[in-house]
């Protein structure tokens, strides 16, 4: 791709993700920072009760050790919502109220603890836990470094229309979970930028890491049903299970909906 190229990519969606496997939340415009991670995203985790998790030492933990969609598909049924500034998650059930609580209070992160330990038929000690990450963060790759940590995910809207072609079927891009979805470059572009810089609006990035997809994505995100093999589709027409990618941020700066994109 030649220098300076695709400008006609921009950003068509910006989410985040407070309590790691629970609901996307939009967003029209984030503050990104340099060296840091995408705003209040996988900043709370529903830790399983033998997870390892220390809220004093903390280490990062794989996914597995944590209440998420790849095992419990029926997360997808519920319809949560963090406030970024009281950070008071909100629960809805076909559109009903449910449940709202204080993350931050010891009484409201053990009132979140015990309605998850009711849907999931959890007790006698194998309550999850309301993991509260400060200044970590729960992502997937968190394991691997502070710096993976704090990666920002992009998913490529084009590349997933390619996959949903292949299939005969339509897929919703948010199955993906990412932080920024774009649009404007040709399918599966970006898994060969390892290494180059773009310009979101006023931010630069670096990708770095291709992103590998597991079980979660085969979940609905809206009827919650386990209802496509997305790994194995990914596996079976490009022979690998890649679908978007990791970048971190070089330069901070306010990004929205319709931001240009350019590749360094």
């Amino acid at each position: 791709m030649p220098e300076g190229s695709a400008m006609s990519t921009k950003i068509s969606g910006l989410f985040h993700y407070p309590v790691k496997g629970l609901s996307a939340q939009a967003l029209s415009s984030v503050r990104l920072v340099s060296g840091e991670g995408f705003p209040l995203d996988r900043v709370y985790g529903l830790a399983r009760h033998d997870s390892g998790y220390d809220p004093v030492d903390y280490k990062p933990l794989p996914k597995t050790r944590f209440i998420v969609l790849v095992k419990e598909e029926r997360l997808a049924a519920l319809s949560t919502f963090v406030d970024r500034d009281t950070r008071r998650l909100e629960i809805r059930v076909q559109g009903q109220l449910v449940l709202q609580e204080e993350l931050e209070t010891e009484v409201g992160r053990n009132n979140v603890s015990r309605f998850f330990s009711t849907m999931f038929d959890l007790n006698g000690g194998q309550e999850p836990v309301v993991a509260v990450g400060g200044e970590n963060r729960f992502t997937d790759i968190s394991v691997h470094s502070k710096a993976m940590m704090n990666a920002i995910s992009l998913v490529n809207l084009n590349s997933v229309r390619d996959l949903g072609a292949r299939t005969n079927a339509e897929i919703d891009p948010l199955r993906f979970r990412a932080n920024l979805y774009f649009d404007g470059l040709d399918a599966f572009q970006e898994l060969e930028m390892l290494g180059r810089e773009i310009q979101v609006g006023p931010a630069r990035l670096r990708i770095f890491r291709r992103t590998r997809r597991c079980a979660a994505t085969d979940v609905d995100p809206v009827t919650a049903e386990r209802n496509m093999t997305i790994p194995r589709s990914l596996m079976q027409h490009f022979g690998h299970a890649d679908m978007g990618v990791y970048a971190e941020v070089l330069e901070g700066g306010v990004v929205e909906i319709g931001s240009p994109i350019s590749i360094g």
